[in-house]
């Protein structure tokens, strides 16, 4: 089976939550809907403390520049503007709706054609933007110069441990899948199109398989972690290579996640903004792994008293194991790129302490990029941003293999990204 070098095989743990049906999430008494769900600036708000506004009806326009639009999940009064707490522990601009659960909604306007501008219009119209975390909007990837992309490739490997919300859609919701992505086809100027599927979901190949035909195929890919990467996963899809420092679209191709396309097919087909999403709860500490449709806005709390997930567990982690984030308060609230959430106990983590390089080269042979972690990590506490940069920090994607197989538990990948981040600052 065609596949990348390197990589690692962490324990899936999607037999939790992968055969729970999506059902209807929490109904919040209130949402704190971030002003910022996407890479760029920050939405503008557009309504002020006391009004009304009903699920689907635009409270942050996209600012200037990268931004995208933000939509009430929920109807009610608005309460204001406030400053509320993110992952990254600082706040942020959140609007703060009171749902008066009424439900009452509004739509987009139907498209009165289907063309590459009206679609791309639509897609940028409903805030949709990548929904397997990167939250870059669609409607610029999509957009670029007419003739350079022949390929979509569709990210369906969901390679991370226990995510299982994007093979559920694949299950649940294969022809809206289906049509969603000859939507983006038409938006990008692509060809054809590639699924990328990992082995280990059979059932979503094969359902895929049967729904698709003509210019949309189906590849089985080895299932490897982190077989989703952009780089890894067109290169599975195509045998094509993405230059170092360029992008997809250089490669001919764009890259799209499962989610992404089903949002879109909900925005041109049923007119329907961006304003909530399929999220996985999982882990041991939950009573009740899901997928589960849940509001953006909707605190973690309220997802884990729906879930019955333990506050008090070893961990919590906001995305996937590997290259998820940890959450240190139920308090941050949801948004358009969030996965999923993990109750971690004891048995699924680990605690230990770093200890001094073994010089073992577990860490370079497990990088999907070829990297040297070990050499980029020394470099980093030498203070030589240059020879981290000849080590290709640059070109780190963050996915912690390197910090996965460490025996000796260094945080290689934190050092990786870290190097990466001064070697930008001092313009090196």
């Amino acid at each position: 089976m065609f596949t990348f070098a390197n990589g690692v095989h962490p324990k899936g743990c999607k037999y939790l939550s992968a055969e729970e049906p999506i059902m209807r999430g929490p109904e919040p008494k209130q949402v704190y809907v971030p002003l910022s769900q996407h890479i760029g600036v920050a939405a503008e708000p557009v309504v002020e403390s006391g009004a009304y506004v009903r699920r689907g009806e635009l409270i942050g326009k996209a600012a200037k520049g990268l931004s995208a639009n933000v939509y009430s999940p929920v109807s009610g009064t608005v309460r204001g503007v406030v400053g509320h707490i993110t992952l990254a522990g600082k706040k942020r601009d959140h609007i703060l709706i009171e749902n008066d659960f009424k439900d009452e909604s509004v739509s987009l306007p139907p498209l009165s054609e289907i063309s590459r501008e009206s679609v791309l219009g639509r897609i940028a119209e409903a805030g949709i933007v990548g929904m397997g975390g990167a939250t870059f909007p669609t409607a610029v990837k999509l957009g670029v110069e007419e003739g350079k992309v022949d390929t979509l490739v569709i990210n369906g490997a969901e390679c991370e441990p226990y995510i299982t919300c994007d093979y559920r859609i694949m299950k649940e919701y294969t022809h809206e899948l289906i049509q969603g992505i000859k939507f983006t086809m038409l938006a990008c100027g692509a060809k054809r199109a590639v699924i990328g599927v990992e082995k280990n979901k059979p059932e979503a190949i094969t359902v895929l398989k049967e729904a698709c035909g003509g210019e949309i195929t189906v590849k089985s890919l080895k299932t490897k972690y982190p077989q989703g990467a952009e780089k890894q996963l067109v290169y599975c899809c195509t045998k094509r290579v993405i230059p170092e420092g360029k992008l997809p679209a250089d490669a001919g191709v764009v890259v799209v996640n499962i989610h992404t396309a089903f949002s879109i097919y909900k925005a041109v087909e049923e007119n329907t903004p961006c304003y909530e999403r399929v999220m996985t709860v999982s882990g041991k500490a939950v009573d009740k792994p899901c997928n589960i449709w849940v509001k953006n806005g909707t605190l973690l709390r309220d997802i884990a008293e729906f879930c019955d997930g333990k506050e008090d567990c070893a961990r919590i982690v906001s995305g996937g194991p590997m290259m998820g984030e940890p959450v240190f308060s139920l308090k941050v609230c949801t948004g358009k790129g969030m996965s999923s959430l993990l109750f971690l106990d004891e048995t699924e983590c680990e605690s230990k302490s770093a200890e001094p390089c073994i010089g073992c080269g577990k860490c370079v042979s497990a990088c999907p990029m070829g990297l040297s972690p070990v050499f980029i990590e020394r470099a980093l506490f030498s203070k030589d941003y240059k020879e981290a940069k000849h080590y290709g920090a640059e070109a780190c994607i963050g996915c912690g293999c390197c910090s996965y197989v460490c025996p000796a538990k260094r945080f290689l990948v934190q050092s990786v990204k870290l190097a990466k981040k001064k070697i930008k600052e001092k313009g090196i």
